[in-house]
């Protein structure tokens, strides 16, 4: 084993804390959209329709997906002039405090229109941080590997997000069993938020202990550090477009599996909430398992391989998952979505690496981070939304469906269009193609 292809400590330890920190970031995230579909509506927006405020409700879980891209151009920003681990440490505080916040904040009925306004605000804190949260763990996590291994040391911040679904269905899942739904609805909904509180000073435990990406330290060394990262990737669309487009439909069904389910099937009698809650949970495994074989499968097969079979897998997958819901059988409903997280995962293994590795090092954690980000917002934030305004409308799923096809092959298009040179080129070679493909 040659020395550039060597696994070296700090690279794993560089790879955990990512896994570690984006995990507890993700759980913070999620368990605002769980708490938005079960018991948001009444506790903040009492007296409105049960779809009105259903709606309301999950607009606030988007507001988290419109303040990424804010959080992404700052976070990156910085990132790319001071360094990842500093932006990685601050996003961590920020998502830790608004995410407790939430956990001690008073209903409607207790001070009226405030109450929304504060959720709006405090999730709007929890897009920040997350925002600049996927950007700085992948880089750091990609930059510290060996060359042969980027896209597998870059999988392990994607893995977070499953495991962060996992553990906030968990935790509320054990929440909702464990108390009368009384008490539930009134109180126990706050004890996940309260919780993030513990993760999040391990997080920072971690964090705190690691070192400087080396692929920064050379740009910093060379003095190449650019004065206005985002400007640079403003000026090439032909790469922020495309790599924008690349996690719509992986994002878009997620957060339908995740999050509008929820409501979709409490609406419809086919499966009860604590069901689901379990199926989550499993669904979220199979997608971090998926991820892991995508990423090996990835460094033998190519990254834009992976991306076209997940994303087309999910594509096809859209109508065949609510005719599964539909059932009503919990059997069914499982298949339905544990199909739809390993299509995730597959499609995700390879993403940070081919996104990434899209930019040249010096504008890369803006890069990456905005395009994710833009993404999120396109595909996540307004999923759970549009769908719930279909199924309002029509009164079945085969809009929803139709909505995300449409999602998939925008996709599809943006990944075979998206040019991501690897493995990582020098930086000043990189700026030139990244110049070459602005024009």
């Amino acid at each position: 084993m040659t020395a550039a292809t060597r696994t070296s400590p700090s690279a794993r330890r560089v790879a955990l804390a990512g896994l570690v920190g984006t995990t507890i970031e993700w759980y913070d995230f999620f368990i605002y959209g769980t708490a938005a579909a079960l018991v948001f509506a009444p506790q903040f927006f009492p007296g409105a329709s049960p779809v009105a405020g259903t709606i309301a409700a999950l607009s606030t879980y988007a507001v988290g997906f419109v303040a990424r891209p804010v959080g992404g151009a700052v976070m990156g920003h910085f990132g790319d002039r001071i360094g990842r681990r500093s932006m990685l440490v601050l996003s961590l505080l920020i998502m830790g405090v608004g995410t407790a916040l939430i956990g001690v904040l008073p209903t409607y009925a207790s001070i009226g229109i405030a109450a929304p306004i504060l959720l709006v605000v405090l999730r709007f804190a929890q897009g920040l941080g997350v925002g600049g949260e996927w950007g700085g763990a992948t880089l750091l996590a990609l930059e510290h590997a060996p060359p042969n291994r980027r896209v597998v040391f870059s999988s392990f911040p994607q893995l977070g997000l499953p495991l962060g679904v996992v553990l906030a269905s968990l935790v509320f899942l054990l929440t909702r069993v464990t108390l009368p739904e009384a008490g539930f609805a009134a109180w126990g909904w706050r004890i996940p938020f309260l919780a993030s509180a513990v993760l999040v000073a391990f997080g920072l435990v971690l964090r705190l202990k690691l070192d400087e990406s080396p692929e920064f330290r050379q740009v910093r060394t060379r003095q190449e550090v650019r004065r206005a990262p985002l400007a640079e990737v403003l000026r090439a669309p032909r790469v922020l477009l495309p790599a924008s487009g690349l996690n719509l439909i992986g994002s878009g069904l997620g957060n339908v599996v995740l999050v509008f389910t929820l409501s979709y099937v409490a609406a419809e009698q086919l499966v009860p909430p604590s069901a689901m809650l379990a199926i989550s949970i499993g669904t979220a495994l199979a997608w971090a398992a998926a991820i892991t074989v995508s990423a090996v499968l990835a460094e033998r097969y190519g990254r834009r391989t992976l991306l076209i079979v997940g994303s087309g897998l999910l594509t096809v997958w859209a109508f065949p998952y609510f005719w599964l819901l539909d059932t009503g059988s919990v059997g069914a409903s499982t298949l339905a979505c544990v199909v739809s997280g390993i299509g995730i995962g597959l499609a995700t293994g390879p993403y940070g690496a081919f996104v990434t590795e899209a930019y040249p090092v010096a504008v890369r954690y803006s890069g990456s981070s905005v395009a994710y980000a833009i993404g999120g917002v396109l595909g996540g934030a307004l999923s759970p939304i549009v769908a719930t305004v279909l199924y309002g409308a029509t009164g079945a799923a085969t809009a929803v469906s139709a909505y995300l096809v449409f999602l998939g092959l925008l996709t599809l298009l943006c990944v075979v269009t998206l040019r991501s040179p690897h493995p990582a080129v020098a930086p000043a070679t990189a700026s030139r193609q990244l110049e070459g493909n602005s024009s």
